[in-house]
């Protein structure tokens, strides 16, 4: 193997570099001695000419040793040229001359303002984007709804049995313990406030009124987007990392109809049934406080609460319910589908699927109260 050598010349302020032998990168620790070296010790030169005439092969490893020593000496301000390129070699070196010339950007401080605007115009996004989804799964579950009626046979009857019993049935001794404390706490402040007048009596009013049209079914939805909505997410999200979405689709089979429908089904059956439980056992865990705390005798509280209960005020509670039920169930299903491949994404969608159910079902009472004013009930 031939050696490789930078031989220098000077004459005045010219200086003459030399180049020979192999400059690639099996000769690389020889290489950036020799180019440190010389730019070491000729500090004084006036210019610089490197020859390359003498170069048996030349890669791109000593192609850009050859363009680090030339910009070295055109930082100190010498004037620098390369001669003897072969038209293979004026290529590379051409092309390594173009590389890292432009000055790197200056970085500014952030204008807080406009980081405030983009983070406010993302969420705005990301909004839009979820309500698109929504109206997406919205619509893919009424055409799965309407084949499904068509084709009876397509009934998962089992799927949704099962379903209706882990929304329903299990969820009822939650429900009914939230709502008996709800409605013995809602009774304790009114008596409170309300015998500073003497007007006890009223408390089972404004408790029986909260209760059936508000109370009752908010805790009810709140509980059912906390326990079943998140299930709902998790189940999904799972089998979509562990590809069983695309498997149900390979089979043929449409995944809204399998795994969405009977789910949703089962959300808007059963949470209007435990909208009914839960406002029960509020009315009766506020007799209790008005019993013990009032000394309202429960002939008194059921007397009065016979008088208070107005059909109206039951139908709103209960009309309510299952329009939350389904927004519940779509959004659930929905975070589900958008879950990824990692286990820090479906537990990212999971909170979201919580969270944006809760707060579409305030939403929702927002809208129907104001609905529901304007009709007069």
């Amino acid at each position: 193997m031939s050696t490789v050598s930078l031989t220098a010349k000077t004459d005045g302020e010219r200086l003459a570099l030399m180049a020979t032998g192999s400059w690639t990168a099996e000769r690389a620790g020889e290489l950036e001695k020799i180019i440190d070296e010389t730019a070491r010790r000729h500090v004084g030169a006036g210019s610089v000419n490197i020859d390359l005439a003498r170069l048996e092969r030349l890669d791109t490893f000593g192609a850009w040793l050859i363009e680090r020593l030339k910009r070295t000496f055109l930082l100190r301000g010498l004037a620098v040229r390369i001669t003897g390129l072969s038209e293979i070699d004026r290529g590379l070196i051409e092309e390594l001359r173009l590389v890292n010339q432009a000055p790197a950007p200056r970085r500014t401080a952030p204008n807080r303002l406009l980081l405030a605007l983009d983070a406010v115009g993302r969420s705005i996004a990301e909004i839009g984007w979820s309500l698109v989804l929504l109206v997406q799964m919205f619509g893919a579950l009424t055409s799965a709804a309407l084949g499904t009626i068509a084709h009876p046979t397509r009934v998962r009857l089992t799927s949704m049995v099962h379903h209706l019993e882990r929304v329903g049935w299990r969820a009822v001794p939650t429900i009914v313990l939230s709502t008996f404390v709800i409605g013995a706490i809602l009774a304790q402040q009114g008596i409170f406030r309300f015998r500073a007048v003497g007007l006890d009596i009223y408390v089972v009013d404004m408790v029986t009124v909260l209760v059936l049209r508000e109370v009752g079914v908010l805790i009810v939805c709140v509980m059912v987007a906390g326990r079943s909505g998140s299930a709902y997410t998790a189940e999904i999200g799972s089998m979509k990392m562990r590809e069983e979405i695309d498997a149900l689709r390979t089979m043929g089979l449409d995944p809204v109809e399998v795994l969405v429908l009977p789910r949703i089904t089962a959300l808007v059956i059963a949470v209007p049934l435990l909208t009914f439980i839960g406002s029960i056992a509020a009315l009766y865990g506020a007799g209790l406080v008005c019993w013990l705390y009032a000394g309202m005798a429960p002939e008194i509280f059921l007397e009065r609460l016979r008088e208070a209960i107005w059909l109206p005020t039951f139908a709103v509670g209960m009309i309510k319910a299952p329009f939350m039920a389904l927004t519940i169930g779509l959004v659930a299903c929905s975070e589900g589908f958008k879950v990824e491949g990692s286990a820090a994404s479906l537990g990212r969608q999971t909170t979201a699927s919580v969270v944006k159910s809760i707060f579409l079902v305030i939403v929702l009472d927002g809208l129907f109260a104001m609905f529901f004013a304007g009709i007069g009930m």
